[in-house]
């Protein structure tokens, strides 16, 4: 999938005009990407679209406007863009009580390492940077993952009717849940 160029990016003043369309064209097609893992945990597939959308919005919430700020962003959100043979995704921990959340975040500690894909019966690790909060033994409420997969997992995904499962295997959170065909759909349509 190819990384957000700069000349995509519009300036703040040209987003504004195109704002609530393009916005609300993304947020739908985000609905489609997005799992519930858990009452708490949700995860959402990245693309060009979803990435492009948190750039924009990025660079309107901070107002940045200077060139080196705005570079600084794409290269950033690009990272979530996947890469030929592979997919992205953002895990999300939602508890809305600071207590439970945090208590919850020193449970998962090490959460990057057991997150995965099955693929028709095939397990496809997710790779993330040790999201841990400097200081503490917790990770974060927002997890980022690649996915690389085998050449039989783009091979069944791209038939359009693979069977996903996402798996948590955490210590302190065992998880199973099998993705929606529109998901997995969409997900087809990122390694074709």
């Amino acid at each position: 999938m190819q990384t957000i160029r700069r000349e995509e990016v519009l300036a703040l003043g040209e987003y504004e005009l195109i704002r609530p369309h393009f916005r609300a064209r993304v947020i739908e097609a985000k609905r489609a990407r997005r799992a519930r893992v858990a009452d708490d945990m949700s995860i959402m597939f990245e693309n060009r679209d979803t990435v492009l959308l948190q750039i924009q919005e990025m660079l309107r919430t901070e107002r940045i406007t200077q060139e080196p700020g705005v570079l600084h962003e794409i290269e950033t959100y690009n990272d979530l863009i996947p890469a030929e043979g592979e997919l992205s995704a953002t895990l999300f921990i939602e508890i809305a009580d600071k207590e439970a959340r945090d208590a919850t975040l020193v449970q998962l500690k090490g959460l990057h390492e057991h997150v995965a894909l099955e693929i028709d019966g095939v397990l496809e690790r997710g790779v993330s940077a040790e999201r841990s909060v400097a200081g503490y033994e917790r990770t974060t409420a927002v997890q980022y993952f690649k996915f690389p997969l085998t050449a039989a997992s783009v091979a069944g995904l791209r038939g359009g009717s693979a069977n996903i499962v996402l798996v948590v295997d955490h210590p302190a959170r065992k998880l199973r849940v099998p993705l929606d065909p529109a998901l997995v759909k969409s997900l087809s349509e990122d390694v074709s």
